[in-house]
């Protein structure tokens, strides 16, 4: 008993959430130890593709998600989650085997190089949106709040060994053979959703409604989010999120396609720089994250990466030099990863299931990729404009200001709902024991 209480104690895991906790950790890990092992490679084929390109791919992966989201729409109104997300999953496995014939071919690599950045651009969202969906639709609100941090720490273990393998194994044995790793990952996550559904059904949380398709039209997740400002205030989230993000991105490929480094260099910098923002992340996932959104609430633990970016900007604004942009790219990634993210995930808890899987699924794939194509466009016409580094990070800190304040507005309406929800219920319990 003393054993139990202080593994509770260390991680607010209860002894019977063990297992899914397990599993979950499992499925995030197996999903972005898959991810983190592209990731490099996408970046690198980033710069291949030519920089000045740039916002025509985050256009193009724009047009691809708006494409894919009324497809996600259709098959989530029809087949039941057992059978769903399996099915996400196994299609992108077959994407892999297709790029990695066309990258041993040497087929157009140029243009190869385009296509397989905007595929792992939409790739990695689906796949963690998907997930989280499944996360805020398994577990309590209650149990979100305590578990979601630790979940999320899966993920950042296995985005420590992404990086890490591709770092490692890079110039030995080629990048493009690392292809057939993550698609095994990918394979492997689809067995941790296998068994979380039958402890859900085991716990009583995979109630037979549950189990059935989601319902509703393929456009249901933009017809749901259009009619509520609440989901049009993530949205607006998602938005500054992604456009700042996208001026940090294209500052750093900038200033790392001007460094001296070769193709492996730079894809040993990309794979160092994810392992260091891991290693952050999964510190704080595993020490700090429920204890914080405990002890100061969702609003303030949201703000947090925004904060941390409105002091980024300020510096890159001083000094826009490769060493200030890895440092603000790591700190404000493990930021986002640890504190940011979780608490994303939370405000979902408080909406019906439908938007659960399919308003959540636009918000984090078309919205966030619109953010990049206007963040992408944005920062290409400052640049014509005439506008340097640090005259745009200048343009940026508004953008960040702004970012807080939605953060803010939009954790303490979470927080009132929840409220709102505990009280009814304990005017309900009390009426019913009377």
């Amino acid at each position: 008993m003393v054993r139990q209480g202080v593994i509770e104690s260390l991680t607010l895991i209860r002894r019977d959430e063990r297992s899914a906790v397990a599993w979950s950790f499992a499925y995030f890990f197996c999903l972005l130890c898959g991810y983190y092992i592209l990731r490099p490679l996408r970046d690198e084929m980033g710069i291949q593709g030519g920089v000045d390109a740039l916002p025509w791919v985050f256009t193009a992966t724009l047009g691809a998600m708006l494409a894919a989201v009324p497809l996600y729409g259709w098959l989530a109104s029809r087949l039941p989650r057992r059978r769903l997300l399996p099915a996400v999953y196994l299609f992108f496995v077959a994407n892999l085997l297709v790029y990695f014939a066309l990258f041993r071919a040497g087929v157009y690599p140029q243009w190869v190089a385009r296509v397989f950045f905007v595929w792992v651009s939409v790739y990695n969202l689906f796949v963690v949106s998907v997930f989280w969906s499944f996360m805020v639709d398994l577990y309590r609100r209650d149990q979100a709040k305590r578990l979601f941090g630790l979940i999320a720490a899966g993920g950042s273990a296995g985005a420590l060994l992404g990086p890490a393998l591709t770092a490692l194994l890079a110039r030995p044995l080629g990048t493009i053979n690392l292809l057939l790793a993550s698609a095994g990952f990918l394979i492997a996550a689809v067995f941790c959703i296998f068994r979380l559904i039958a402890w859900g059904k085991a716990e009583g949380t995979g109630r037979d409604e549950k189990e059935g398709a989601v319902g509703g039209g393929i456009w249901g997740g933009v017809t749901e989010t259009a009619g509520s400002p609440y989901l049009l205030g993530i949205c607006g989230y998602m938005v500054l999120f992604t456009v700042l993000s996208t001026f940090l991105y294209l500052q750093q490929a900038r200033l790392v396609s001007e460094a001296a480094l070769d193709s492996e260099g730079r894809t040993t910098l990309f794979a160092s720089m994810d392992l260091a923002v891991n290693l952050l992340a999964m510190a704080g996932q595993a020490l700090l994250t429920a204890r914080a959104i405990r002890r100061f609430g969702v609003a303030i633990v949201l703000a947090v990466a925004p904060m941390l970016t409105l002091a980024g900007f300020g510096a890159l604004a001083l000094a826009p030099m490769l060493a200030i942009v890895v440092a603000f790219q790591v700190l404000r990634r493990a930021a986002e990863f640890a504190l940011g993210r979780p608490a994303r995930e939370l405000l979902y808890t408080v909406v019906d299931r439908e938007a659960k899987y399919k308003a959540k699924n636009f918000i984090d794939t078309a919205v966030y990729r619109a953010g990049d194509a206007l963040g992408g466009w944005a920062f290409a016409g400052l640049g014509a404009l005439g506008l340097a580094l640090g005259g745009i990070s200048l343009v940026a800190l508004p953008l960040a200001a702004l970012w807080v304040g939605v953060s803010l507005a939009l954790g303490r309406y979470q927080e009132r709902r929840v409220g709102n929800a505990d009280r009814g219920k304990e005017v309900a319990d009390e009426e019913e024991r009377r």
